[in-house]
């Protein structure tokens, strides 16, 4: 097996209409087209995708509450943190600055799954 590429993720949310404002008016990415048939949304950064798929059961998975980065996440790339983390206290957004002393922040979605912004 030889692995060429990563294509997308896909994040399970309860609110789509949240995670929708979320994902792409808090954070900026771009909506694409998707033609399934049950509840959901497309985002998509470069050639790489997030999927938002509606649950109704979302089951909490965080297992270190005092350093976020130590969970389960999605990791991006940002050209300027300080703006980046200016935007999530614009929209009362829950975060935290990694522990590790790297230009990097740990945010949450409205669902709790957890997302890493760092500036390389």
């Amino acid at each position: 097996m030889q692995i060429t590429q990563s294509l997308h993720a896909a994040i399970l949310v309860a609110n789509l209409e949240q995670s929708e404002h979320f994902y792409g008016k808090i954070m900026g990415l771009s909506k694409v087209e998707r033609s399934l048939k049950f509840p959901g949304a497309w985002y998509e950064i470069g050639n790489f995708q997030i999927h938002l798929i509606v649950t109704d059961k979302i089951v909490p998975d965080m297992v270190d509450s005092q350093k976020w980065g130590r969970n389960r996440h999605l990791a991006f790339s940002v050209t300027d943190l300080d703006a980046a983390k200016q935007q999530l206290i614009s929209y009362n957004c829950p975060f935290q600055v990694s522990a590790s002393g790297r230009p990097a922040l740990f945010t949450q979605d409205p669902d709790g799954n957890i997302i890493e912004l760092s500036q390389v």
